[in-house]
C-alpha cells in the first residue's frame, strides 16, 4: 500500500473513531444504525442463499445488483454530507497528484458500513447463481469488481457535482430526497404487487438487458460460467473492467479540474459592474396589482426558491399523482382517488405564516387591520390556487381516462374543488390559531416543542375540512345510490365549485380577525426555530 493510500485510510479510520468520541448520543446512533444495517444485510444474504435453485434466481440477482449500483450513483447527490471525510475540496491545497489520490480515495471509500452491506448482497447474489468451482472462483472476482465499480461510480458522480452539492442548490437537492424516497416506495410497492400476482418471470426481460450493463454484468458472468458459456462470461467481465477503468479516468479528470481550476471565491468580478435595473418578471405582470399581487408573487417565489417549501410542494405534487395513477394501473383504483391530488395540495395552506419563519415580522408590520389580514390570507390562497386548480383538474382527467369512467368526471371534479375550498378555509384558520416554526437547517419540518401544534393544525384541520365537505359528499352518495341519480351527476361540478368557493371565502373572513388579533403570538411562534 502506497504512502498516500495508507495515510488516507488511516485518516478515515481516525476521523470515524474521533467522531464517535464526541458524544455518547452520536456513538449510540452510529452503533444502532450499524447493527440495523448489518442485520438487514444478513437477512438479505440468507434470502439470496435460499433463492438458490430457483429458475429465476439469475434475473433477481442481476436486477438487485443494478438497483444497488443506481443507489450508489444517486445517494451522493441527495446526501452530500453523508461522508465529509471524502470531500476532495478539502485536499486541494495539498501537493498531491490526481492519479495517486484517486487510488487513495478509492481505498478509503471501501471503509464503512455501506461497502460491507454491498459486499454481503453481492456475495449472496453469487451464491444464488453459482454452479461449480469455476463459477465460485469467478464469483470472488465479480464481487470485488462490482464493488469497485459501485464505489468508483459514487465518487465520480460526487466529484463531478461537488461544486453543486456544496452550494445552496445542492442543499435544495438534498431536501428533495424525501420525494425520491416517497416515489421509490410507491414504485417498489407497485412492482411487488405485480410480482406477487404474476411471478418472478416478469423480471426476465429486464434482466436480459441489464446483465450486459456493469456492474450487473460481473454477476451475470457467474451465471454464464455455471452454464458453461465461458465466452459470454469473459465478455461480461470485460465490460465491468472497462466500466471501472472509464469511471476511474472520469474521476481523475474531474478531480484534476477541481483541484486546479479557480472557483467563484477566487475570481474577481470582471467586466462592467454597473448595477442595472432588473425588469419585471413575466410572473409579476400576470398577477393583480397592489398588495394582492405582491403577496401572491412572494408566496410563489417561496415555492420556487425556499428549500423546505419547494420540497413540500414537489412531494405533494408527486404523491397526489402517484396514488390515483398507480391504483388505476393496478386495475383496483377508483376515480374518486383523484381527489387525493386536491387533498395533498390543500395541505400547503396550513401553517402559511410558518414558511416565512422570522421574516414574517416584515409582513406583520404591514397588517394593521382585519382588512389587511384578509387581503394577505386571500392572496396566499390565490397563489395556491394558481397551481392547485389546474393540477387537480389534470390528475382527475388523467385518472378518468385510465379508468374510462368519463360519466363521473364532473362529480369528481366538483368534489375535488369542494374539498380544496374546505382545506383553504380550515388552513387559513389553523394558520392563525396554531402557527409553528419550520427550521431552515436540517430535515426537520417542526421546531422542537411544537410537534403538538403541528399535529393539531394539520390533522385537526383535515378532519374539519372533511366535515365541511359532508354536504357535497352526501349529494355524491345519493347520486350514486338512487335510481335516476346519474342524470344529476353533471350538476355536481358547478355545485361543488360554488360550494368550495363559498366555504373558502367564509373561512378567510373568519380567519382574518383572528390573524390581526394574534400577530404578536404568531410572530413569536414562527420565529422560534
Amino acid at each position: 500500500m502506497s504512502t498516500v493510500t495508507g495515510t488516507l485510510v488511516q485518516l478515515k479510520l481516525s476521523l470515524l473513531r474521533n467522531g464517535l468520541r464526541q458524544s455518547a448520543g452520536r456513538r449510540a446512533a452510529y452503533i444502532a444504525s450499524a447493527i440495523v444495517t448489518l442485520l438487514f444485510a444478513v437477512l438479505q444474504l440468507l434470502g439470496l442463499v435460499l433463492l438458490r435453485g430457483n429458475a429465476h434466481a439469475d434475473a433477481v440477482v442481476v436486477l438487485l445488483v443494478a438497483v444497488l449500483a443506481l443507489g450508489w450513483a444517486v445517494m451522493p447527490l441527495f446526501f452530500p454530507g453523508g461522508d465529509e471525510t471524502l470531500d476532495p475540496t478539502r485536499l486541494v491545497m495539498l501537493p498531491l497528484r490526481p492519479r495517486p489520490l484517486v487510488r487513495a480515495l478509492l481505498a478509503a471509500s471501501l471503509v464503512g458500513i455501506g461497502p460491507l452491506f454491498t459486499v454481503c448482497l453481492f456475495a449472496g447474489s453469487v451464491i444464488a447463481v453459482a454452479r461449480g468451482a469455476a463459477a465460485y472462483v469467478v464469483g470472488v472476482v465479480a464481487v470485488g469488481l462490482a464493488l469497485l465499480v459501485c464505489v468508483a461510480l459514487a465518487r465520480a458522480v460526487a466529484t463531478a457535482n461537488i461544486r453543486l452539492l456544496t452550494s445552496r442548490k445542492g442543499r435544495d437537492l438534498a431536501v428533495l430526497s424525501g420525494l425520491v424516497i416517497a416515489v421509490g416506495a410507491q414504485v417498489v410497492n407497485f412492482g411487488a404487487q405485480r410480482l406477487g400476482s404474476s411471478g418472478l418471470g416478469q423480471l426476465t426481460p429486464a434482466a436480459d438487458v441489464l446483465r450486459w450493463v456493469p456492474p450487473a454484468s460481473a454477476i451475470g458472468a457467474v451465471d454464464a460460467v455455471g452454464e458453461g458459456s465461458y465466452g459470454i462470461a469473459a465478455a461480461q467481465l470485460t465490460l465491468s473492467v472497462l466500466a471501472l477503468v472509464a469511471l476511474l479516468a472520469m474521476w481523475a479528470r474531474h478531480l484534476t479540474r477541481l483541484m486546479t481550476s479557480p472557483d467563484g471565491s477566487t475570481l474577481q468580478a470582471a467586466g462592467d459592474t454597473t448595477v442595472r435595473d432588473r425588469p419585471s418578471t413575466g410572473l409579476a405582470r400576470l398577477l393583480p396589482s397592489g398588495r394582492t399581487g405582491t403577496a401572491m408573487e412572494r408566496s410563489l417565489r417561496y415555492v420556487w426558491r425556499d428549500p423546505k417549501t419547494k420540497a413540500a410542494w414537489v412531494t405533494s405534487l408527486a404523491i397526489g399523482l402517484i396514488v390515483p395513477v398507480f391504483n388505476a394501473l393496478q386495475g383496483t383504483g377508483s376515480i374518486y382517488f383523484a381527489c387525493f391530488a386536491a387533498g395533498m395540495l390543500g395541505i400547503q395552506m396550513y401553517n402559511q405564516f410558518g414558511q416565512d419563519t422570522s421574516a414574517f415580522w416584515m409582513v406583520a408590520m404591514t397588517i394593521s387591520s382585519t382588512r389587511d389580514a384578509y387581503v394577505e390570507l386571500r392572496a396566499r390562497a390565490l397563489a395556491l390556487l394558481v397551481i392547485t386548480l389546474p393540477y387537480a383538474a389534470l390528475v382527475t382527467v388523467l385518472t378518468t381516462a385510465m379508468l374510462g369512467d368519463w360519466a363521473r368526471l364532473p362529480e369528481v371534479l366538483g368534489l375535488s374543488f369542494a374539498l380544496l375550498g374546505a382545506m383553504l378555509a380550515t388552513g387559513a384558520w389553523t394558520s392563525a390559531r396554531f402557527p409553528y416554526s419550520i427550521p431552515q437547517e436540517g430535515y426537520k419540518n417542526v421546531a422542537p416543542g411544537q410537534a403538538g401544534l403541528a399535529w393539531i393544525a394539520i390533522f385537526g384541520g383535515m378532519v374539519a375540512a372533511a366535515l365541511l365537505c359532508a354536504p357535497v359528499i352526501a349529494v355524491t352518495i345519493w347520486i350514486n345510490t338512487s335510481a335516476g341519480g346519474d342524470a344529476w351527476s353533471p350538476l355536481l361540478l358547478p355545485v361543488g365549485t360554488v360550494y368550495g368557493a363559498a366555504i373558502a371565502y367564509l373561512g378567510l373572513r373568519l380567519a382574518a380577525p383572528r390573524t390581526a388579533e394574534r400577530l404578536p403570538e404568531i410572530l413569536t411562534a414562527v420565529s422560534k426555530g
